[in-house]
């Protein structure tokens, strides 16, 4: 099932026919699966549907235009530009609505995504890179209005990285730059800042990026004069139109059911797009959703007789179908031929499908029912296990939740039982728990052989020559390793560039580099971050930097809902390896020493989170995810630049391992944990614990996600029985994440001599100035006290009561 992607003008009447009608025969089977689909979830087979009929006949043209080696970063109705890109067939769509978990059956996310959200094979099973040339590519699709935008810039600008700079083996990612990148989003979406933000940098870029907004008229129920001013988005981009004398966009319009004009527009985009990396905006009008938004309701709740009446007289196959009897293309007993045969097709395609989902289920199910009836036979409990059995055995269309759940069930009626066949369900369950478990939950990180946990350390090193110098000269000098050794290695974000950061760590280095890779940016982080997961996704290594850790807020739906879930949401079958640089903790004021933590790691689990306590520890982390697959974000300390470290000799080589803790300060009174900034704080502090007798150890957790995969805390809590987890985050935020590893996770609860304990900052943000960062964080004071009062607990006598 594809359609022809390249248009040639020379072709003969008879070609033309041929192709013509191959896309009517595509534009006819998307349909059918849309009302098929959509009879299939109102009848329980499957959960939710959203289906892109209304806009088969613009999806075709598109097609057309969209070359291998191209990117397609979409919404969710974009299935008949899958189909005519030869990406997805009917029993694939129908595996996707039923969510089957067989990657082969259903490529798109083995079941992990609803129907409607489509993605290609960027990675083989092993996670290795396929020729993204070769193939027509689609980045995987979510669910959040407009979050595609941001990526679709980064996958635009990839081309002009490969187009620009020199020294890159572009070798299975692009053909000097000629790719374009492809973006589709519904009309009521374009109200979304993500919209306008990624429209406005793709303005400034110059990438080659074609934006087609299909508009219906609606979001959801609500009409676009509620939407948008004056109920056409083109029509208010008018200002982005480039001229002779200033850059911006090729805006075009075309009506939805206008199949020759359609096919015309694409071919114009795609050429000032490819050629000339100028972005197009392609508003698609007129178009229509004949079967409403979605499954969970009806459009004539909302759409009057008149606009119902239109919609049918107007729709897109309708009117191809016009235009094919019209043009003697073919005749009306031709095309309802077509009609009957593809309806059956679609049938067919629909049971083989639910065939294919099925069958495993239904030999799990039969394999549970046998080993019931022998434990049934063996137990005292015979007569509510058989009912069990016979439960499970009478579901005609069973689901591993059926099938689990009984035999969950019925190991309570062993509890108290012995015997071969109690141990041989309790065996069944935990394998079948262990096999069906990854379908739901793999690859959340990377199971490649690039992980970023299976990268050794190597410790930085120093000779006699070694100096201390600034704290930023380290982290600088390493960029400068890296961008010597990666030429595919880039680096963007505000002030990033002419002034070398806004502390200076990449000081030189767009002079060095050029401005393509050491890049200012404007203050829009929602589309930095897009840029490096566009950018990654197409096998470059950007760094999107993120001035200040409380700017991350602005990124973070971007870096939740996208980022984040990316290999899973694609099985494995795709990546992003973007390493996010951002600074923060422990300077003065609301807005720059914020300590979100605990919500940034609780909602970018996908991502490693990464927080060094000086620059040398940053530039081992850097080091190290540049050999790995895998996307981070890095905290530097931000009132770290100009402190003093040692510069090392191996500069660019030496590595920081993830999930490694460090034991800063031996002791053997307490353990105390914590990262970052606070670290100083807590040695300080200890210093002067040792001073009136407690002897304190000092743990830097290094990274909060992985973390301590070794368990070294709770070995040192074996050996103290105290534990304090002290952290700069609000109380129950990080330092709640950190107590639960050790407590639950590890079993640290069993050494313990006295009540864990955390100190954090105030559920508040921390006020301005000294004063405010001393009275809003936790100080030397602080610790001293906490700690003592442990102390004090144990021994009141030696430690009497402070205050």
């Amino acid at each position: 099932m594809k359609a022809n992607p390249e248009v040639n003008k020379d072709l003969s009447f008879e070609d033309f026919k041929t192709e013509v009608l191959s896309d009517y025969n595509l534009a006819v089977t998307s349909r059918e699966c849309s009302l098929l689909g959509r009879r299939e979830v109102l009848t329980g087979k499957a959960k939710f549907g959203i289906f892109g009929d209304g806009k088969e006949v613009p999806q075709l043209a598109m097609a057309k235009a969209f070359k291998n080696g191209d990117f397609r970063s979409g919404y969710y109705r974009d299935q008949t530009f899958m189909m005519a890109i030869g990406a997805l067939n009917i029993e694939q769509f129908f595996a996707g609505l039923y969510a089957n978990t067989d990657i082969k059956e259903e490529p798109m996310s083995g079941g992990r995504q609803m129907g409607g959200h489509f993605a290609t094979h960027s990675l083989d099973e092993n996670g290795n890179w396929n020729n993204l040339l070769e193939q027509k590519n689609s980045s995987a699709d979510i669910s959040p209005t407009a979050g595609q935008m941001p990526r679709l810039l980064g996958l635009a600008q990839a081309s002009k990285i490969y187009r620009h700079v020199k020294g890159i083996d572009t070798t299975n990612f692009s053909n000097e730059g000629n790719e374009v990148a492809w973006g589709t989003i519904g009309n009521a979406s374009t109200s979304e800042g993500l919209f306008f933000e990624t429209i406005n940098a793709a303005g400034v870029l110059q990438v080659p990026m074609v934006m087609s907004v299909w508009d219906d008229d609606y979001g959801i129920s609500v009409h676009a004069r509620h939407q948008t001013t004056k109920e056409n988005i083109s029509e208010i981009l008018k200002g982005f139109q480039r001229d002779d004398e200033q850059k911006g966009y090729e805006i075009m319009r075309v009506i939805g059911w206008d199949y020759p004009a359609l096919i015309e527009t694409y071919q114009k985009a795609s050429k000032v797009a490819r050629e000339e990396h100028v972005p197009v905006l392609i508003h698609v009008q007129e178009l229509t959703q004949p079967q409403g938004h979605s499954t969970s309701g009806s459009h004539e709740r909302y759409k009057n007789e008149e606009r119902l009446a239109w919609e049918a007289a107007y729709d897109c196959n309708v009117k191809l179908r016009e235009w094919i009897i019209a043009n003697g293309i073919a005749t009306d007993d031709d095309l309802a031929e077509v009609e009957k045969t593809i309806k059956k097709q679609v049938r067919d395609g629909k049971k083989a499908a639910w065939t294919a989902f099925t069958q495993p289920l239904k030999q799990e199910q039969n394999e549970l029912v046998a080993l019931l009836e022998e434990v049934a036979a063996a137990s005292d409990n015979k007569v509510f296990i058989e009912k069990l059995k016979n439960d499970l055995a009478g579901i005609s269309e069973p689901i591993r939740k059926d099938i689990v759940s009984t035999a969950r069930k019925v190991l309570r009626y062993l509890v108290n039982e012995t015997s071969e066949t109690k141990t041989k369900l309790a065996t069944w369950i935990n394998d079948y728990i262990d096999v069906v478990q990854p379908h739901y939950s793999s690859h959340l990180y990377s199971h490649s052989d690039k992980s970023a946990l299976k990268i050794k350390e190597v410790k930085p090193t120093y000779d006699d020559s070694s100096e201390e110098v600034d704290a930023r000269l380290v982290i600088r000098d390493n960029f400068d390793a890296i961008f010597s050794k990666y030429p595919e290695a880039l680096i963007f974000g505000e002030d990033a560039g002419h002034i070398g950061d806004v502390n200076q760590g990449l000081e030189g280095m767009q002079e060095k580099y050029g401005e393509l890779r050491v890049s200012d940016v404007g203050i829009r982080e929602a589309t930095i971050l897009g840029q490096g997961i566009g950018m990654a996704m197409r096998g470059l290594r950007p760094i999107a930097e993120i001035q200040y850790l409380d700017y991350i807020l602005y990124a973070l739906q971007i870096m939740s809902d996208d980022l984040a879930t990316l290999q899973y949401r694609t099985k494995g079958r795709q990546k992003a390896p973007l390493i996010i640089r951002t600074r923060g903790h422990r300077l003065e004021g609301i807005w720059h020493s914020g300590s979100q933590m605990g919500g940034v790691m609780h909602l970018i689990r996908g991502i490693h989170v990464l927080v060094p306590r000086n620059m040398t520890k940053a530039a081992g982390f850097y080091n190290t995810l540049l050999e790995s697959d895998e996307p981070a974000l890095i905290v530097e300390c931000l009132n770290g630049y100009r402190l003093k470290e040692m510069m090392p000799t191996n500069i660019g080589e030496f590595k920081t391992p993830l999930g490694v803790v460090e034991t800063i300060r031996e002791g053997s009174d307490i353990t105390l944990v914590s990262y970052g900034s606070t670290l100083r704080v807590i040695e300080q502090a200890a210093k002067e614990l040792q001073e009136v007798g407690i002897n304190a150890e000092i743990i830097d957790v290094q990274s909060l996600l992985p973390f301590d995969i070794n368990h070294d805390i709770v070995k040192s809590v074996s050996k103290t029985n105290r534990l304090m987890v002290i952290d700069e985050d609000v109380p129950g935020g990080a330092s709640a994440f950190i107590l639960n590893e050790i407590l639950n996770i590890q079993n640290g609860y069993k050494h313990l001599d006295s009540k864990p304990e955390t100190l954090t900052a105030k559920a508040h943000r921390p006020a301005y100035g000294t004063d405010g960062d001393y009275f809003s964080k936790p100080s030397v004071e602080d610790v001293f006290e906490a700690v003592y009062n442990v102390i004090h607990e144990t021994n009141p006598t030696d430690f009497p009561k402070l205050r």
